[in-house]
């Protein structure tokens, strides 16, 4: 497919139309279906005692299939194994690698976004973005102008589908005092300049995160619209379904999960570093995790570092007196975007060795919040001490190990 990337840059997404080849289309929609029906018997399993029969079935304004993660992915078979295989074809993996300029772009998430049973109207315009976990915006927007997005996200339609709107642009900027003034009114209409996305069946619309978008309207109409996203960060706590795959894609799926684990050991080498107060290894190891990337990049994974270490001092047992309690409340992980890979990367420290983490990297901390509580439209944090949109100002990466000697 023709690859425009300048364009994608620029606008912050991009439409590609038939995708999914039209001679395909009919049986990945049965090979989803068969998904669908097998994700619903699970959630009637599940559902809690007030819950309706079809538990999350009937009781989401979106319902949403987890193909990648437990208990669903051990219920990919042979019959439904092109959910998972259309993930890798060239239209989309190949497409990604493009406009991420790399050369063998991953999987991350892999999903399928369903329509409720009843209309439930629109949601609110977003980014898909938690200042609290991850790193103020203007950290993303400094990475992506001086190098180029790390994780690019898609939405692949197996009927024609016009949910998503997006605001051009959006991704390289905060919003404008008129954005906030109108995402305060009314939240649910569309922003002056916004795109909608008309997808036909088998097109697909990818763009960078944190670009504003908006699912306008949650109606009855049938929606299987296939979402997630590639990155270099890739991370699978559920591989059942490997078996059922071809050989060449058990293959790219074993070569990202091999990559991820070398991620994860630079990320323990960085935090090791900094526990032993070590810049040139901590160095070494931001270099190895972003090779090629600019000083902003590596000050922005020194923030996702900073939140990895806090989630680290969680797992352990560490109540962290001085963390708000929003930061306690985001969970444990795993967010591989982010640099955070869950409680089983936190067990490679000893709780004596998490304290001392947290310890070098609360001065980082306290600069990326305020005493007083902030808020503004647009994210999907509501109000919260940690800034939405700000770094540091005129702090870096040699900034932060200059701290270490406070």
């Amino acid at each position: 497919m023709k690859v425009d990337r300048t364009q994608f840059m620029e606008e912050g997404y991009l439409v590609f139309r038939e995708v999914i080849p039209p001679e395909e289309l009919d049986s990945l929609r049965e090979s989803y279906e068969l998904m669908v029906s097998r994700q619903r018997e699970l959630w009637s399993r599940e559902r809690a005692p007030n819950d309706p029969p079809g538990g999350v079935w009937e009781t989401s304004a979106q319902p949403r299939l987890l193909l990648g993660r437990a208990p669903l992915a051990g219920h990919v078979d042979e019959k439904t194994a092109s959910a998972i295989e259309i993930w890798v074809h060239e239209n989309m993996q190949g497409v990604s690698s493009e406009l991420l300029d790399t050369e063998d772009a991953g999987v991350t998430e892999m999903m399928l976004m369903c329509n409720p049973v009843k209309d439930r109207g629109p949601a609110t315009w977003h980014r898909d973005h938690h200042p609290i976990d991850t790193a103020p915006l203007q950290g993303y927007i400094d990475d992506i102008v001086e190098t180029g997005p790390r994780y690019v996200q898609w939405n692949l339609s197996l009927y024609d589908d016009s949910v998503l709107w997006v605001l051009p642009g959006s991704h390289l900027r905060v919003n404008s005092e008129a954005e906030n003034e109108q995402l305060l009114a009314d939240p649910k209409v569309p922003l002056p300049g916004a795109v909608q996305t008309h997808l036909n069946a088998g097109d697909g619309v990818v763009y960078i995160l944190p670009i504003l978008h908006w699912g306008s309207n949650y109606s009855r109409k049938m929606r299987r619209t296939i979402h997630g996203g590639f990155s270099n960060y890739t991370h699978y706590p559920a591989s059942d379904y490997l078996d059922y795959l071809s050989p060449e894609v058990q293959e790219k799926f074993g070569r990202w999960n091999a990559r991820s684990n070398e991620m994860k050991t630079w990320c323990e080498e960085a935090l090791r570093a900094t526990i032993e107060k070590d810049a040139t290894a901590y160095h070494t190891a931001l270099e190895k995790l972003h090779p090629e990337r600019g000083e902003k990049a590596k000050m922005l994974s020194t923030v996702f570092l900073c939140k990895a270490a806090c989630f680290v001092a969680l797992t352990h047992g560490y109540e962290l007196a001085d963390l708000p309690d929003e930061l306690k409340n985001r969970g444990k992980g795993p967010h591989p975007i982010t640099l955070n890979w869950g409680p089983p990367f936190a067990e490679r420290f000893t709780k004596e060795e998490a304290s001392v983490l947290w310890d070098r990297f609360k001065p980082l901390d306290a600069l990326l919040k305020t005493d007083e509580e902030l808020y503004l439209p647009g994210f999907q944090s509501g109000p919260m001490h940690y800034y939405f949109n700000e770094m540091p100002a005129d702090f870096g990466v040699s900034d932060f190990i200059k701290t270490w000697e406070l």
